[in-house]
């Protein structure tokens, strides 16, 4: 996503950007327990899916046809976990400002899981911003860094 650019209630400019994470970072007490296959596992996994429907297309009895419903399950089972994958990964959200006259720079991160929530999300600390002055709400995933 392009960055936003906010004028808050306090006449500071703040840059409000979100922007997906393709690997789950590891935090806390979770860092020992982050194993991940890789890519290898997931060629394999997906290279002997491929085969097995090839051949049970190309293995079928002559007189068998395949009726239009029948393709219609088989796409929407093979892409329902893709989907699901794309739609639910976490995504980063932050905003930052230089300062002001006599405020100092803040930077604000925070991570939401799904796209429409992290959609929402942002909403959320734009309208924060131009209101409050801070990004940041009583149960907001976004916490300050220093």
């Amino acid at each position: 996503m392009a960055t936003k650019t906010v004028i808050a209630a306090d006449n500071r400019e703040w840059q409000v950007q979100r922007h997906v994470e393709w690997t789950t970072p590891a935090v806390g007490d979770e860092f020992e327990h982050d194993v991940d296959g890789g890519r290898g596992a997931v060629v394999l996994i997906l290279t002997t899916l491929a085969f097995f429907w090839v051949m049970v297309v190309i293995w079928r009895p002559d007189g068998v046809v395949f009726p239009w419903f029948y393709w219609l399950i088989v796409i929407v089972g093979v892409g329902f976990f893709p989907g699901r994958w794309l739609l639910r990964r976490p995504f980063t959200i932050v905003a930052k400002t230089q300062g002001g006259y006599d405020l100092p720079a803040e930077h604000w991160s925070g991570m939401v899981r799904g796209l429409s929530s992290a959609r929402e999300e942002t909403r959320v600390v734009v309208r924060s911003l131009k209101n409050r002055s801070t990004p940041g709400h009583a149960d907001s995933p976004l916490q300050p860094i220093n």
